[in-house]
């Protein structure tokens, strides 16, 4: 474990901005103020509807902070469902990992991925964990017996005795890290949807009961002394009609309010996952990620830019896509300075967005064509590279077939060897190419990976044999097909 000094940046716009993680970070913090976390799960809460009802609360805590829409996976990876949201926000990995795939929570892996109070336990036992929710599996089930306190609160006393509990212990007690859930959004949204007037009065109330839980957290007599950082999330959304489980894009939206001490206020983020809570609870509580944990989030202050996000101001709206909102900004053909897209083998016509390898947003690309598997690109963050043969040949005036090559700007190769490394959500067809290759020295482009099968949602990690005497290298990502499924890309390094 580790409580030394840490200091990242996040990209904000277009501009880095320092923020500080661990718990002795900044001189803002004070060198004896001691790190302290809460965590505020309100189930069934949608972001936008935060800042459309009456809660000043959280809204506070939004211009004081950080606010980060973020988006879920759909079956066969899991449903939209409570157990894997919140297994996935409390253990920092994806359902994939923790098996966590709908409500029954059959399959489940905690022993391999446990909750971060179980981890932030193993790390340091002194530190005092405590975990109450009104929705009774997360104590039950998620949350380990490791954890010095846990409780599900009685259905007859709902949020009103999870918030009363959440207020003692903040209190009278001297917690480091503690989860609250509160559960009474997520009834509104079932009862009346997520576009109804009872669903915003809901929230309204929930923002009551987080602002008495806030108060009892900075009431303490030894608030001066302790850095409290606050992150706010949610386990899913809700359709307009109500209820939640499959692809509408309100069910899959969830988000991250964070506030803290250097994290800038009125802060945006679009490059936040939802398993980046359990990641930065832990980083602020000066506990080092270990690789073996195997950890998908990564803490608020980690810098997870890459150069497809520097093409964010160029993304444009939907040309001949129809089922995409008009005010969506969401794809472009420009690359990022230094890489090139190869379309000399490419068809004509075809849908204007998908001519060959474009950059693109999930919120984007996934409202093309729902329930594809497209949602399942998980461990893609911000703007990411995609090659969508299948959706390029969904106008009739296309001839010829997708054949388009994404080609990196010419990298210097580290001394001692080199791994290429990159996030690769493929959806195969037989017949469909999707091959990487790498060219040294501005010569011929090698295979060094070909798919024959699915590859989605994978980090891949490919060791380079290279040459001799070579000094750069160049990354080709070639894709070809007619009428074939997709390949996404991002967060491609040699180091």
């Amino acid at each position: 474990m580790s409580r030394g000094i840490s200091r990242r940046s996040v990209l904000v716009g277009a501009a880095a901005v320092p923020l500080a993680v661990g718990g002795l970070a900044t001189t803002a913090r004070g060198a004896a103020k001691k790190p302290k976390v809460l965590v505020l799960g309100l189930d069934g809460t949608m972001l936008h509807k935060v800042e459309e009802a009456k809660a000043p609360h959280l809204q506070k805590l939004i211009a004081e902070g950080l606010a980060a829409p973020s988006t879920l996976y759909t079956a066969p990876m899991a449903r939209t469902e409570s157990g894997p949201g919140w297994a996935t926000i409390l253990t920092g990995v994806w359902p994939d990992k923790h098996g966590v795939k709908d409500n029954s929570f059959a399959g489940a892996d905690f022993g391999s991925y446990p909750d971060f109070l179980t981890r932030a336990e193993r790390a340091d036992a002194e530190l005092s964990t405590y975990a109450v929710a009104s929705w009774g599996p997360i104590p039950d089930t998620i949350v380990s017996g490791e954890v010095d306190e846990k409780t599900a609160t009685p259905e007859a006393e709902y949020d009103a005795g999870t918030t009363k509990r959440a207020v003692a212990k903040l209190r009278d007690g001297d917690p480091d890290a503690v989860f609250v859930q509160l559960d009474n959004v997520d009834h509104a949204g079932h009862e009346s949807g997520g576009a109804s007037q009872a669903y915003l009065d809901a929230l309204a109330g929930v923002d009551v009961q987080a602002g008495e839980i806030l108060a009892a957290m900075e009431g303490r007599g030894s608030y001066g002394d302790e850095d409290w950082l606050v992150l706010v999330t949610a386990d899913h959304g809700h359709t307009d009609a109500g209820g939640h489980g499959g692809a509408d894009p309100n069910e899959r939206r969830t988000f991250v309010i964070a506030r803290g001490a250097g994290i800038p206020a009125g802060t945006r983020r679009e490059d936040v996952r939802l398993v980046d809570v359990a990641a930065t609870a832990l980083a602020h509580l000066g506990i080092d990620a270990e690789a073996e944990w195997k950890l998908d989030g990564r803490p608020l202050g980690d810098d997870v830019s890459d150069a497809f996000d520097s093409v964010r101001g160029e993304l444009e709206k939907a040309v001949d896509e129809t089922g995409i909102d008009g005010s969506v900004l969401g794809f472009t053909h420009t690359p990022p300075q230094g890489w090139s897209v190869e379309n000399a083998r490419m068809g004509t016509g075809g849908v204007t967005e998908w001519r060959g390898w474009a950059f693109t947003t999930d919120a984007f690309w996934t409202a093309a064509e729902r329930e594809q598997q497209r949602e399942l690109n998980v461990r893609a963050r911000g703007v990411f590279a995609v090659a969508d043969p299948d959706e390029w040949a969904d106008k009739d005036d296309r001839k010829g077939t997708f054949d388009s090559t994404l080609v990196s700007p010419a990298w210097e190769l580290p001394a001692g060897g080199a791994t290429l490394r990159f996030v690769s959500h493929l959806r195969h067809d037989p017949g469909q190419t999707a091959e990487v290759l790498v060219s040294y020295d501005g010569g011929e482009p090698k295979a060094v990976k070909t798919y024959d099968a699915d590859a989605l949602a994978v980090r891949e990690e490919l060791a380079l044999e290279v040459p001799s005497g070579a000094s750069k290298a160049r990354v080709h990502f070639r894709c070809a097909g007619d009428n074939t499924w997709f390949w996404a890309v991002d967060d491609v390094r040699i180091g």
